[in-house]
């Protein structure tokens, strides 16, 4: 089997999935047709992420087991009856339900699918590929803008959902039946941090999470997760009160911020398969906490401002791409899909702490507040060792 229609397949998946960045544009049509308070719409967003970050652990360990096509076939048929079922929301909770709880919960499923493919497809470049894979999310929410724009000014927004997701379903379960794993996993791969082959570290999850080099893992990429998110839900509002610019104006640094995300996704992820995965991590912190200490100063006018949230977005996206491949690279191949999903809930717990901080601190503290994390992340990245079956089997026999 050609193995770029795997990557064609892991693309197409994750740009539906990745529409839910694109919430935002439900929000006030929402509100004008139920009269709901911005504030409770919002909320459908977080609890999507949510729900979608705790069942990759579930959804990961199931696709190790029957593959990879039949678990985000799943998936993508559950985010559409999700999203369908959100038409008839005439209440809040309906709405979290069916969009947030049903609609997250198929994403889930799907998520880990991709990337775990590609992953194993292409262990001589897992950074580069790992980055196309999530590329994909990233660039959803603009590919979908126009379309959801469309489906909520001919058929009003409660109808829109019902095209969405049938739109969701189709190309997400298209998309699932490219998914496949390689005949043999991890075969003769070498893993460039240390020489060691591949097959001789194959960790389960269980395994994994007796090894510290994960929990160091866990929190730099929930540091610098904090981070991007920090800036890259309230972008906008940073534009307007900060650097004073129009609303117009301000408006875009949403796009910019997308497309830097994508580009970031690829770019690191093929520069840490060619200068290792802990080089390119701590080059992304480095510039991360250097350019949030510039935004905390409040020295920006508006081209300085689309730099600086240019470069977040940037290294916000190789952080995504490069934690699949780290963790590929220290516990193996064949539970990656189990093993990522316990790795991504770095992410899903973020998604509340960078917004939350913003808004309990001004924004100069919670800049300030984002580049000291990373500066800790920099020196946890230092104590990071390749974990080893031996030093593991210790740890579990003494426990």
């Amino acid at each position: 089997m050609n193995r770029w229609l795997v990557v064609f397949g892991a693309v197409l998946i994750q740009m539906n999935l990745g529409a839910v960045y694109a919430w935002s544009l439900f929000n006030q049509p929402l509100i004008d047709k139920f009269g709901w308070e911005r504030e409770e719409v919002v909320v459908t967003f977080s609890l999507t992420i949510s729900v979608f970050a705790f069942v990759t652990i579930f959804a990961g360990k199931l696709q190790d087991r029957i593959g990879p096509r039949w678990v985000a076939t799943i998936g993508g048929i559950i985010l559409g009856i999700g999203v369908m079922l959100a038409s008839q929301a005439t209440t809040l909770f309906q709405l979290y339900f069916f969009y947030g709880v049903i609609g997250g919960i198929g994403i889930g499923m799907t998520y880990v699918c991709p990337l775990s493919a590609c992953v194993k497809w292409f262990p001589d470049k897992r950074g580069f590929i790992s980055g196309i894979a999530v590329a994909g999310f990233g660039l959803g929410g603009l590919v979908y803008k126009p379309v959801i724009g469309y489906f909520i000014e001919q058929f009003g927004v409660s109808s829109s959902f019902i095209y969405i997701g049938i739109l969701f379903m189709v190309l997400v379960v298209t998309g699932a039946q490219l998914l496949k794993n390689p005949p043999t996993v991890g075969q003769l791969s070498i893993n460039q941090s240390n020489g060691m082959a591949e097959d001789e570290r194959q960790f389960t999850p269980k395994q994994m999470l007796r090894t510290s080099a994960f929990y160091l893992l866990w929190i730099m990429f929930l540091f610098g997760s904090v981070s991007g998110l920090m800036v890259i839900s309230i972008a906008v509002n940073i534009g307007v009160d900060v650097v004073n610019l129009s609303l117009e104006q301000a408006g875009n640094a949403v796009m910019v911020i997308a497309l830097c995300n994508a580009a970031g996704r690829i770019v690191l992820g093929k520069a840490s398969d060619t200068f290792g995965r802990k080089n390119t991590l701590l080059m992304s912190y480095v510039v991360t906490a250097l350019v949030m200490f510039y935004m905390s100063m409040g020295m920006m006018n508006y081209p300085l401002f689309l730099m600086a949230v240019s470069i977040i977005g940037f290294c916000f996206g190789g952080f995504l791409s490069m934690f699949p491949s780290i963790t590929a690279d220290y516990y193996g191949t064949n539970n990656i899909g189990s093993n990522y999903g316990f790795m991504y809930q770095a992410y899903g717990l973020s998604a509340f702490i960078g917004p939350l901080i913003v808004k309990v601190l001004p924004f100069s503290n919670a800049f300030l507040l984002a580049s000291l994390l990373c500066v800790i992340a920099i020196g946890l990245a230092k104590l990071v060792k390749v974990p080893n079956k031996t030093s593991c089997k210790t740890i579990i026999n003494a426990a």
